[in-house]
């Protein structure tokens, strides 16, 4: 495991409203390291897209420090928070576009005013469709992929970024079963052999937990991280997931449906 990409120090999140702020995640330290996946867990509204859009600079953190490999993101200029972090959204990208156009918006940071792409973009951009399989469906049209080939589009656009930290909002949320269980251990294996800090946005929990290498739990307007372990003998995991129709077996790591 590498070092921290990602610090999150004594943090704030939340929105405007009126002239004043509303608060949803208090209190947050965190750190996200390069050779891991942490899968970032929660209720509905329980504020984590908002603590995604924070993270990546769309918006400012209320109060605290988040700071992107070791720099303030207050301080950052947005081609620099570019080539430092990637996203991926669950919106339906430019459906006009054709796969290699899509992917090769990943290197939009790098590119000159007219953005034009060199050989080496060429190259990284055929690299990254490789990387995710879909060099194959570089033609096609991104408006005539499966929901599985436009999520794999997306993480080869991420790779093409060159980015230490990628994050995802909710990627296995259209997919079948065995494309989630395909999809979350790609995301394990990126970030473990190309030393990505990788963080997902998920409510598959039991694929979460089975999965990832560590959880940030948001609950009640505070974020518990660890590993499911340490979570799990702290209580934390039986409180979350707990209630007269589910259980969370420790022993096996498991749901069960009471």
């Amino acid at each position: 495991m590498g070092g921290p990409a990602l610090v999150i120090s004594d943090a704030t999140v939340g929105y405007g409203k009126g002239n004043g702020s509303v608060a949803v995640i208090s209190s947050i330290n965190a750190s996200l390291n390069g050779g891991e996946l942490v899968a970032l867990i929660g209720r509905n509204g329980a504020g984590k897209s908002t603590l995604l859009r924070t993270l990546a600079a769309y918006q400012l953190p209320l109060s605290g420090k988040i700071e992107l490999s070791g720099e303030n993101v207050k301080e950052m200029a947005p081609c620099d928070i570019a080539r430092n972090i990637s996203v991926v959204l669950t919106e339906v990208p430019q459906p006009v576009l054709n796969v290699r156009e899509l992917v090769s918006l990943g290197r939009m940071p790098y590119t000159n005013l007219l953005g034009r792409l060199s050989a080496r973009d060429n190259d990284i951009v055929s690299g990254a469709m490789e990387e995710m399989g879909i060099l194959h469906l570089a033609g096609r049209k991104v408006s005539a992929l499966s929901d599985g080939e436009r999520q794999k589009c997306m993480i080869a656009k991420a790779l093409a970024q060159e980015t230490p930290v990628i994050m995802l909002d909710e990627p296995t949320a259209y997919l079948d079963y065995p494309s989630k269980v395909h999809l979350m251990s790609m995301l394990g294996s990126l970030a473990h052999k190309k030393g990505k800090a990788v963080l997902v946005s998920t409510h598959d929990i039991e694929l979460a937990l089975r999965l990832a290498d560590r959880i940030w739990l948001v609950d009640n307007g505070s974020m518990h991280c660890g590993t499911v372990a340490e979570l799990s003998s702290l209580g934390i995991l039986h409180s979350f997931i707990d209630s007269d129709t589910m259980h969370y077996n420790a022993k096996e790591n498991r749901i069960e449906i009471i």
